[in-house]
């Protein structure tokens, strides 16, 4: 037997609720309830049977009413207390300046955005970009050393090697 033959059978299930013309859906009241409570089944008034069936009015029925308009709520962005993270912008002005360009401009970046996260209260961007400042501008500082260092090298060499060997007139 299907289970649409043992449920047409079983005692216990029920109908669905008739469609009743008595209730006008044009004008529902506002505060009147969607969901109406079951009534008491004869001889159960102090127990009655839960349904499992909800009465809802009619498709359409309240789509006349007016949504709720709600004023557009202000957004409140309530920062941090700053980080006080070093920026190294002075060191990586001078390293840019003096030292290694390419690198004193990189370090230049990372300070400024290490100054704007310690403004913000950001402390994990202001660490993260104070310290690649901190590392470029060191970099910067050794391969403008390293370059200098190989000029005076050169320039010795060829000023021992000019003394050495004077120009044939």
């Amino acid at each position: 037997m299907s289970n649409y033959g043992r449920l047409k059978d079983d005692s216990n299930t029920q109908d669905p609720p008739p469609y009743s013309d008595k209730d006008s859906h044009e004008n529902p009241e506002p505060t009147k309830p969607l969901i109406r409570p079951e009534p008491h089944r004869m001889g159960w008034p102090s127990n009655p049977v839960p349904s499992q069936y909800h009465h809802y009015g009619a498709v359409g029925a309240g789509s006349h009413q007016v949504p709720i308009l709600q004023p557009p709520q202000a957004t409140v962005i309530i920062r941090g207390p700053p980080a006080n993270e070093p920026d190294y912008l002075a060191y990586s002005i001078c390293t840019m300046l003096c030292c290694c360009l390419p690198l004193g401009i990189a370090a230049l970046v990372y300070s400024m955005q290490t100054r704007e996260a310690n403004l913000n209260g950001d402390v994990i961007a202001a660490k993260r970009n104070s310290r690649m400042a901190r590392i470029l501008a060191n970099t910067a500082l050794g391969v403008g050393c390293v370059f200098i260092v190989v000029y005076i090298v050169i320039m010795a060499i060829m000023y021992t090697n000019a003394k050495n060997h004077p120009p044939h007139n």
